[in-house]
């Protein structure tokens, strides 16, 4: 059984289709989406060595061309450098503007050869196979491609969406526990921007995912993908309610960057940005405590508790500035997404105490390692 949702751009449309066992058809389903004969295939090492045999096998059963490029797993092939790398292969290689890049892999990598498909000959097709629950309900749907630099996260990138998102939840049961809780702090935020039902879902599921239980991953994958989905159609280029998807990233890009890219999980400093957005939305908003401590619980449900990396990070001034650089900071003033009830979202601007008083409360507040 496969579920499929439709991204509408002003342009055109594309399929995210999520399906088991989809990992075997990706070459077919490809070369239907894209027309090209002839693909780049990144993907990192350690993919590579899981899933890179079949999915070359696939698209050269489906009559494709492939090059196999890989890079090492990781933020830091995240980089200006790495994307040069690949661009000069991807030239070696002799691919035109009629070729395709087949993305395989986590956020990683389909950030970094989204990007050098939307610079390649000034864009070229690209189509994401997600391999992580991260990826497969955020990071690969919606465009948004880059690179990270010394000050930040995606700080140099381009909105470039794929001709194709093809998830297979299947591929998703090997994933590191790293990994796995990463993609539960996406389905977490997703459940909180859309709706009570939504929550009450996740609620129920928390258990199964926690041992990763094929029908709840399913089932989440669906609904944050569908979230999604639905928010990329109606604002493509981060114009404004896209805006929403950042709950929890404000803090969490900015422990992120403090603690050194790689060093504290995404979604665990999501899962942290997320804590300190709903207390935020208690003293600016008025939000009901109460949605704040569901909030929490939930978190806690996923496995997502309070990381004990924190310590590296409670520095409140090396965050407040990690916050200035960050490319959603407008004239170093810092926006946060927050969200006072489920599926409501508000853009708010926070006043320099205000944010100095939580900062400086969040950090007292962390566990030490």
């Amino acid at each position: 059984m496969s579920d499929v949702l439709r991204v509408t751009l002003p342009d055109r449309t594309y399929d995210v289709t999520i399906s088991d066992g989809l990992i075997a058809s990706v070459g077919e389903r490809s070369a239907a989406a894209t027309g090209a004969r002839r693909v780049a295939l990144v993907t990192d090492t350690t993919v590579d060595g899981l899933l890179g045999d079949t999915v070359a096998g696939s698209l050269q059963g489906a009559g494709v061309m492939v090059e196999r490029l890989t890079v090492d797993p990781g933020e830091a092939s995240k980089s200006w450098k790495v994307a040069g790398r690949l661009l000069e292969k991807m030239s070696e290689a002799g691919l035109r503007r009629g070729d395709a890049v087949v993305a395989l892999g986590g956020g990683v990598v389909g950030d970094l050869a989204g990007f050098c498909a939307a610079v390649y000959m000034r864009g070229i097709a690209v189509v994401q196979v997600p391999t992580t629950l991260l990826a497969q309900v955020d990071s690969s749907i919606g465009g948004k491609t880059g690179v990270d630099l010394p000050r930040g996260k995606n700080l140099a990138g381009a909105f470039h969406h794929p001709f194709a998102v093809l998830a297979d939840p299947c591929v998703l049961a090997g994933l590191p526990e790293r990994e796995w809780l990463s993609g539960l702090a996406e389905v977490a935020k997703s459940a909180f921007l859309d709706s009570e039902a939504a929550v009450a879902d996740l609620e129920a599921d928390a258990p199964a995912l926690r041992s990763r239980d094929a029908g709840a991953t399913l089932r989440a994958v669906v609904m944050a993908a569908g979230l999604k989905v639905r928010v990329v159609s109606a604002d493509p280029l981060e114009g404004g309610l896209r805006e929403s998807l950042n709950y929890g990233h404000t803090l969490g890009h900015a422990i992120e960057a403090v603690a050194g890219y790689g060093t504290v999980p995404h979604g665990r400093a999501v899962a942290d940005g997320i804590r300190f957005a709903a207390r935020l939305a208690e003293d600016v908003l008025g939000t009901d405590p109460a949605w704040t401590a569901r909030q929490e619980a939930l978190l806690d449900a996923l496995g997502l508790t309070p990381s004990g990396a924190a310590s590296e990070v409670a520095d409140a001034g090396a965050l407040r500035l990690a916050m200035g650089a960050d490319k959603k900071a407008r004239s170093s003033v810092v926006r946060f997404a927050l969200v006072p009830q489920a599926g409501a979202y508000r853009a708010f601007e926070t006043d320099e105490d205000v944010l100095a008083k939580h900062l400086k409360r969040w950090c007292a507040a962390r566990p030490r390692a």
